[in-house]
């Protein structure tokens, strides 16, 4: 493994190198110390620009650049409002369209109640609207989920600057989970409604949603849903409190020449259309995949390993976008990137939530120290014994019956060697020698 999730540090993110031009651009814009916590949140902003393609995961699936979703959590202040400025920036067609959409929606309502009780009322028609408000109630968003779909299957785009706006577009809180799984799965939403008033039909849910938040109200809004898949399915980006610094941070002037160059960008987005397999890509998560699988075993933790598994996705539907948008090529930058956006995510999953996630909720300066505990770095010394082993794993609230499989799946990943004299363990040079 190239990063270490299990300390309190963050991974460091790696240098926009070859092919990340785009992304470096957009971050220019923003002061230094949000570059890190805002690059795993422009995937699902930019690749909403992406429709009518499909790219092919190592598991052999096909799959659209909708569903993406993303959580920007920092404290109070901390600088989360300029990702608006990015997502205003990138969407500045959508905006403008939109507004022509919804004048001649408004100018339909008029006619439509003018004519209420007239046969020749106009027949109900919807706005098409790629960018959709905060403010979103369930029934317009499933409205404007069948116009996208009428018009070839188009992706919205969402950006809530409160974690709770959330419960008005699902319709309730309780509901939240049913609709986040829908939109990631690019599922079929179908709604009956028993009147003439009430909303009928069924459509693809093809969006991709950003969030903003505080750890705090991040804790209250995930607590019940820790364990159903809905916090695998987003992507947390967490930036942690800072020094006090009596430093304002600089923006960017977003002038002229930044817009046509960001264009240019959009514009291969728009222009990738049709079936993709990007080989260097999936041959990385494969990797990717064996290495969550490794750190799964060295702290023998489901939960993680259940999470890294849509973190891997997540992650490739970035690289997809990456690769998009370098003219359609790939890079050994953009995969390093991509693998740090991996471990980025589980690291700030579990910094906000580690405590929680083991079934238990004290607070958020508890849960940094709830991140599971790779045991083979925890063994002091090189040589150990099964013993040492499982007083370890009592220590940390392991049964000490499952120390024997730990060993053995360990022995087999070539993590540690075992001594067929002394009984003893030793850690192996490719283990020790490791990056960190």
């Amino acid at each position: 493994m190239k990063y270490e999730i299990t300390k309190p540090t963050a991974p460091e993110m790696p240098k926009l190198g070859s092919g990340l031009e785009c992304f470096k651009l957009l971050l220019s814009q923003t002061s230094r110390d949000m570059h890190a916590p805002l690059m795993p949140m422009l995937s699902p902003l930019l690749s909403t620009k992406i429709c009518q393609a499909e790219f092919q995961y190592p598991s052999g699936q096909w799959f659209e650049m909708c569903g993406q979703q993303a959580a920007l959590i920092a404290h109070s202040s901390g600088n989360k409002g300029q990702f608006g400025l990015l997502v205003e920036a990138c969407n500045r067609d959508f905006r403008q369209e939109d507004a022509e959409e919804l004048r001649k929606f408004l100018q339909y309502q008029k006619t439509y109640k003018k004519r209420s009780q007239s046969k020749d009322r106009p027949e109900e028609v919807f706005p098409l609207l790629r960018f959709l408000p905060a403010d979103c109630s369930k029934p317009g968003y499933l409205k404007a989920q069948m116009a996208c779909q009428e018009h070839g299957g188009l992706t919205t785009y969402i950006d809530l600057k409160e974690i709770e706006q959330l419960d008005s577009l699902c319709g309730s809180h309780k509901q939240v989970t049913q609709i986040l799984r829908l939109m990631w799965d690019r599922d079929v939403y179908n709604a009956l409604r028993a009147t003439v008033d009430g909303i009928t039909g069924s459509a693809v849910l093809r969006t991709n949603l950003t969030v903003s938040t505080t750890p705090v109200r991040a804790r209250q809004f995930f607590k019940f849903n820790l364990f159903d898949g809905t916090l695998g399915r987003m992507v947390f980006s967490y930036k942690p409190r800072d020094n006090r610094s009596g430093k304002i941070p600089r923006i960017g002037k977003f002038s002229e020449e930044f817009y046509q160059q960001l264009d240019e960008y959009l514009a291969r987005l728009d222009n990738c259309k049709g079936r993709y397999i990007i080989r260097p890509l999936n041959k990385l998560i494969e990797r990717l995949a064996d290495d969550m699988a490794e750190l799964g075993d060295l702290t023998d933790n489901d939960g993680l390993w259940d999470m890294g598994k849509r973190s891997l996705i997540s992650a490739w539907k970035a690289g997809c976008c990456m690769w998009a948008l370098n003219n359609m090529a790939w890079t050994r930058s953009m995969g390093d990137m991509v693998e740090w956006l991996v471990w980025h995510d589980m690291w700030s999953k579990y910094q906000v939530l580690g405590d929680m996630l083991k079934d238990g909720d004290t607070s958020t300066a508890e849960a940094s120290k709830a991140v599971p505990a790779n045991m083979l770095d925890d063994i002091k010394g090189n040589t150990f014994s099964e013993q040492q082993l499982e007083v370890l794993r009592e220590t940390y609230g392991k049964s000490k019956d499952g120390t024997k499989r730990q060993l053995r799946v360990w022995v087999h990943r070539g993590l540690i060697t075992l001594n067929e004299q002394t009984g003893l363990y030793t850690k192996t040079e490719a283990y020790l020698n490791r990056t960190r």
